[in-house]
């Protein structure tokens, strides 16, 4: 467990040396004390101008107009930008982890999700869209699965394509996730490579969630230096825990400096439960004026 005053101390030389990453902060994970739309005001209150969110209505892959056009507005009264958004993924939190892989009425839930997830992200101006594979479900082989699940993917990578997007493709973990089959680093890119040779778009790419990864035993070092150009987001919390960084072990400034030397520009999304305190205490690690860069 490192102390916040060295986790500060490390971003802050970092930003002298001419390091800052792009923060984005989830908003289904944090800031959940309080109702979904006052989350993206609360994010910009603590210094953050990105924000990224799991499917919101988890009980409704078409939800109403009027909420979409509520969630966008908080979004713009805020003056957060939407930098990332899951598709329709069942019941998340809770037992599900995606549906697009899932036989009968949930991968024609998240069928029907593809057009209102794309239509939502090309209005608030985000560009990367994370696929959610699902678990192994009774009574459907894993060849069955895996077929439905390529079908669902193209059409996705389709979507997000004709509108500037990125369909992400992320490994869980075999600890908190038994029956969702990517939980590996080289699987979930196998995924991604499958889409892309289907669609000959080459906008399918590997969520790197580093907390997935450090609980599944996986090398961090390796998957940076083997992944990281094909990576088109990634997450952190620590670990154990999935706390906020300087809670458990991980050694997230020496891990967030390797990707930065392997070329990954892109926004680092904080996905990780505060505890118990308000959200806006969870920071205390990275100091405010390194957390708005754009």
């Amino acid at each position: 467990m490192a102390p916040l005053a060295d986790l500060a101390a490390s971003f802050a030389a970092a930003a002298d040396r001419g390091t800052e990453y792009r923060w984005t902060v989830n908003l289904s994970i944090l800031f959940t004390e309080l109702p979904l739309l006052e989350r993206p005001a609360a994010a910009a209150e603590a210094g953050f101008g990105a924000v990224e969110l799991w499917w919101p209505w988890v009980d409704a892959p078409v939800p109403d107009q009027r909420e979409l056009a509520a969630l966008r507005t908080a979004l713009e009264e805020a003056g957060t930008s939407l930098t990332g958004l899951n598709f329709y993924a069942g019941q998340l939190p809770g037992p599900d982890r995606g549906a697009l892989s899932v036989p009968g009425e949930e991968s024609e839930k998240f069928r029907r999700n593809i057009d209102v997830a794309v239509g939502f992200a090309q209005s608030t101006g985000c560009t990367a869209l994370n696929a959610l594979y699902g678990n192994r479900v009774p009574g459907s082989s894993p060849e069955e699965q895996d077929e439905l699940a390529l079908e669902n993917l193209v059409s996705a990578a389709r979507a997000a394509h004709a509108v500037g997007a990125e369909l992400l493709i992320e490994a869980l973990n075999a600890l908190e996730s038994p029956q969702c089959p990517l939980v590996s680093a080289p699987k979930a890119v196998a995924v991604a490579d499958r889409v892309n040779e289907a669609t000959g778009l080459g906008n399918a790419t590997f969520l790197m969630d580093l907390y997935h990864l450090a609980t599944n035993g996986e090398d961090l070092h390796r998957v940076i230096d083997d992944f990281t150009g094909r990576t088109g987001h990634v997450q952190i919390a620590d670990s154990p825990g999935r706390g906020a960084p300087g809670t458990g072990e991980l050694d997230v400034p020496d891990l967030l400096e390797r990707l930065a030397k392997a070329g990954y520009e892109g926004r680092i999304g904080l996905e990780y439960k505060p505890g118990d305190r308000p959200s806006e205490e969870s920071f205390a690690w990275l100091p405010r004026p390194l957390r708005g860069r754009s």
